[in-house]
């Protein structure tokens, strides 16, 4: 998995609630296979799963793409509710629920604060259930947006870090750089200093030529 989407899975993983909310959501709704996934154009991975029909994906886990719901979602910013497949016009043709066996699906989107698509909350079933209702939409989109505010912050206080970290690193090396100029300014002032010193007692050499004392007299 490339750095970038290892950071996201962790960030995702480092958020208490999801587990939690992946749990409410299952049992809420009866179905048995809910996860917080990672979209991009041509990436789908799993940052948190709750797996209770073995379908066998955790986190850090992968589908193609573009045999997922979620990449049309990715595209509209739109969920996608289905009740029973079998029985919805739109979706009862479509490759995806039987190549992954599920009769029923919901999923939203997670959109950041900058208005980037992260990825969505979804949940499978074998099973129909009922899920087009306000109540459970409600539930899902409060979910995917409470998500979306712990990924933000988590990356405001990243950006804070770097920041904090840079700053320190900047002022250790001016702290360093007049430590050096301090020091390498020292041996110059001695030798100038030392410089007017013979060139005084030069001078007063020469002024001690040309008017001895006697003839001061």
């Amino acid at each position: 998995m490339a750095p970038s989407f290892q950071a996201d899975v962790e960030s995702v993983s480092r958020i208490g609630a999801v587990p939690t909310i992946l749990n409410v959501v299952c049992r809420t709704t009866g179905m048995r296979f809910a996860a917080v996934a990672r979209v991009t154009e041509d990436r789908w991975i799993a940052c948190s799963v709750l797996d209770e029909i073995d379908f066998g994906l955790k986190p850090g886990g992968e589908l193609k793409v573009e045999s997922t719901i979620c990449n049309e979602i990715r595209q509209s910013r739109e969920p996608v509710v289905i009740d029973n497949v079998a029985e919805d016009q739109v979706w009862c043709q479509h490759n995806t629920p039987a190549m992954y066996g599920f009769q029923s699906y919901i999923s939203v989107p997670i959109v950041l604060a900058d208005g980037s698509f992260f990825g969505t909350l979804c949940a499978i079933d074998p099973r129909p259930a009922r899920l087009k209702n306000p109540e459970t939409i409600g539930m899902f989109r409060l979910f995917a947006e409470l998500i979306a505010k712990h990924l933000d912050a988590s990356r405001i206080l990243a950006v804070t870090e770097t920041a904090l970290v840079e700053e320190r690193a900047t002022a250790e090396l001016r702290e360093q750089f007049i430590a050096v100029l301090g020091h390498d300014l020292r041996t110059p002032a001695r030798s100038i200093n030392s410089l007017m010193e013979l060139l005084l007692k030069t001078q007063g050499l020469r002024i001690a030529n040309i008017f001895p004392i006697e003839s001061m007299r």
